[in-house]
């Protein structure tokens, strides 16, 4: 299947619904996002990313979001919070030719770790990968993030190795990029499983959580 440039439209689940990310959202994005456990993982260069004031971090926003490439906002479905941006993700680095593509540029509001969201988003953003003819998709976490390089795990990708400096946080230091990927024919396999853990949601709404310390 030769890959080709996805429409750049709104996937809707039932937990969760991905809409082309705007400046429009970002005052939204700033209030679910801009918090120090996001940062500190990794998200925006690291923890000397983070902007805290609400005009500074869509200043900073609009240089950092891939726009010319698939970047999405996450919005709640259903019950108290239907309508509530709670994240962010992109799928970027597209190579139609190498039929490879990347997910990445991931962050949620804490109040939503461990919930229905995650797997939902990356079962929405993967399927629209691989049903657009990519062979490839590419995951990468900073090394030292252990939550983030877990998640990964759970979707089921394999880790590839680790590429040493890779890119300069925020703080002038090298991270270390872990790079995982999931292909084409593994997908059947990662889907199944991400259908699992979101019907074992079921019906219920994504509630917010209080969040880790």
């Amino acid at each position: 299947m030769t890959a080709r440039i996805p429409a750049h439209a709104p996937l809707v689940g039932t937990h969760v619904r991905l809409d082309p990310l705007t400046p429009g959202h970002l005052p939204a994005l700033h209030s679910a996002i801009a918090h120090p456990a996001v940062f500190a993982g990794g998200f925006g260069g690291g923890a000397a990313g983070l902007r805290a004031d609400p005009d500074a971090f869509v200043e900073w926003a609009r240089g950092y979001v891939r726009w010319d490439d698939l970047p999405y906002a996450v919005i709640l479905v259903g019950g108290p919070h239907d309508g509530a941006v709670v994240g962010t993700s992109t799928l970027t680095d597209l190579d139609v030719r190498r039929e490879r593509i990347q997910l990445g540029w991931t962050a949620y509001d804490p109040r939503v770790w461990g919930t229905a969201v995650n797997p939902e988003a990356k079962r929405l953003l993967l399927g629209l990968a691989f049903d657009s003819g990519f062979g490839r998709v590419e995951l990468q976490a900073d090394a030292r993030n252990d939550r983030s390089r877990a998640a990964i795990r759970k979707l089921g990708a394999t880790l590839e190795g680790v590429r040493r400096r890779d890119q300069r946080r925020a703080d002038g230091t090298w991270r270390d990029a872990a790079v995982h990927s999931i292909l084409v024919d593994e997908w059947p396999a990662v889907r199944a499983g991400l259908d699992a853990r979101i019907a074992a949601h079921a019906d219920r709404p994504v509630l917010f959580r209080t969040p880790p310390a």
